[in-house]
């Protein structure tokens, strides 16, 4: 989360100030809402956390709801983008392993996206499918590219989509087991980034054999 130096702005114009004053409110949320959870994120609690005045929350915002709805799609997309500074050039199979050790990289930054993406379904539906329409829509593009340069071969679309939430839940469900510990935020483990790059890469079966031929 970068910081934005009094002096810097004192120069913003006002679109430029609208845009980081809704920035300190978002951010500002995700803290509030990581601590306390959704039903306890009152706007009084956010705004101070923020700086600003409750007045120059509804500037932004029509009510509580609406930002709710907008702060996890507004991770969702920060997530994306940090890990594609992350991700290197390489075969797309290294790729994959990549954005999996970066999400990891990501949640140790914002520790409080579990809890904002857990509750989300419950507090904040629409926000909730709009994160997960985007996401998926990224990553099924990234899946095409890999067929396109032959580096997947017999998926189409439909199953693409598939893959890509399981490819999310077990993030999702890996980051619970290995990363939460005791109140903070831990890399994960080697033997965790090793068993999800033989997986993407191996697969998990060997193939059935049928009269001495791969079925």
């Amino acid at each position: 989360m970068t910081q934005t130096s009094p002096s810097k702005i004192t120069k913003l114009n006002r679109v430029e100030r609208n845009a980081w004053t809704k920035r300190k409110i978002f951010d500002a949320a995700t803290k509030i809402v990581g601590k306390y959870g959704y039903a306890e994120a009152s706007v009084a609690r956010i705004t101070e956390e923020a700086g600003v005045a409750q007045g120059t929350f509804y500037n932004h915002f029509e009510n509580r709801q609406e930002l709710l709805d907008q702060l996890l799609p507004k991770i969702g997309i920060d997530m994306v983008h940090f890990i594609r500074e992350r991700t290197g050039t390489a075969h797309a199979a290294r790729q994959e392993i990549e954005r999996f050790s970066a999400f990891f990289d990501f949640i140790r930054e914002v520790p409080e996206f579990l809890r904002i993406l857990n509750e989300a379904e419950y507090f904040a539906p629409i926000g909730y499918q709009k994160h997960l329409d985007n996401i998926a829509t990224a990553y099924v593009r990234i899946l095409r590219r890999a067929r396109h340069a032959g580096a997947i071969i017999d998926y189409n679309d439909e199953e693409f989509e598939a893959i890509v939430h399981m490819l999310m839940g077990a993030r999702g469900y890996l980051s619970r087991r290995y990363s939460y510990v005791g109140g903070n935020v831990t890399a994960a483990p080697e033997h965790v980034i090793s068993a999800y790059q033989k997986l993407v890469t191996r697969g998990l079966f060997v193939p059935e054999r049928k009269n001495g031929r791969d079925r």
